[in-house]
């Protein structure tokens, strides 16, 4: 799976990413940089396609120090345009008039009629969490109307058969450069395009709360998602999850459902 001409594949996707912005009529790229390694390597993509039109946005919000940093030094390493805003007191203002509009929505509340108080703190964080990746969506957009350049998406191949992303927040762009490449084929990627060895080998996360992480969240390892769809190897319980996953989440890949008669 990993032996790959990858800069075959950087070329070739450097190629799509300048076709797809100019068939749209656009004039270059904005992506969010979270200082992993998806939007790392995404970015400097963009920046080969459209070195003088690439934006990368950097959006703390009540996140990692850390991935503000990686993402800053990974756009001047580059020589990628980059703004920060950091969205932290537009999302604590947001919960604020979400209190104070509805005296309901509060975990004692989400608990009644509830089976499982565990549920219910899940979902609870979930919904919190979840507002995250939709504010950066927001200001992705507004940035893309400002500039008439595409909103580029960080998503992979793994995360696309897991649907395991954030509909109409991380989920909310207009194309996807990385979505047929899994996880391991894009650090091979990385590699090539000479990304840092801290972005590469640090643990993936979607920074939607502290100490946060990918494969813990999932329950399985990238290594064991990436060769079951890449090879279809897997344990039957392995290949189950997965497949389970893929099922409960199908309805973030596909248009809103509407009746057919």
């Amino acid at each position: 799976m990993l032996d790959r001409d990858y800069k075959e594949i950087e070329n070739n996707l450097v190629e799509w990413i300048q076709e797809k912005v100019n068939k749209a009529g656009c004039q270059g790229a904005v992506i969010g940089l979270s200082g992993g390694i998806d939007s790392s390597v995404t970015s400097l993509l963009c920046q080969k396609a459209f070195p003088n039109n690439t934006l990368g946005l950097i959006m703390p919000c009540q996140s990692s120090p850390e991935d503000r940093i990686d993402a800053i030094k990974h756009a001047e390493k580059f020589n990628i345009k980059y703004k920060e805003i950091n969205l932290s007191q537009p999302y604590q203002q947001f919960l604020e008039t979400i209190n104070n509009s509805d005296s309901e929505i509060n975990l004692e509340k989400a608990i009644n009629g509830q089976r499982q108080l565990q549920d219910a703190q899940e979902n609870f964080k979930l919904a919190l969490a979840n507002m995250k990746p939709r504010l950066r969506m927001t200001l992705l957009y507004f940035y893309a109307n400002l500039n008439n350049y595409l909103v580029v998406g960080t998503d992979n191949r793994s995360e696309l058969k897991l649907g395991y992303f954030t509909k109409f927040g991380d989920g909310g762009i207009d194309i996807a450069p990385l979505g047929n490449l899994v996880k391991l084929e894009v650090r091979g990627l990385a590699r090539e395009m000479g990304i840092d060895q801290k972005i590469i080998t640090k643990a993936p996360s979607a920074g939607l709360w502290d100490g946060q992480s990918d494969e813990d969240e999932i329950g399985l390892s990238y290594r064991e998602i990436d060769y079951y769809i890449v090879d279809g190897e897997a344990e039957a319980e392995t290949a189950a999850r997965i497949e389970q996953i893929s099922s409960a989440n199908s309805h973030k890949l596909e248009l809103p459902a509407i009746p057919d008669f």
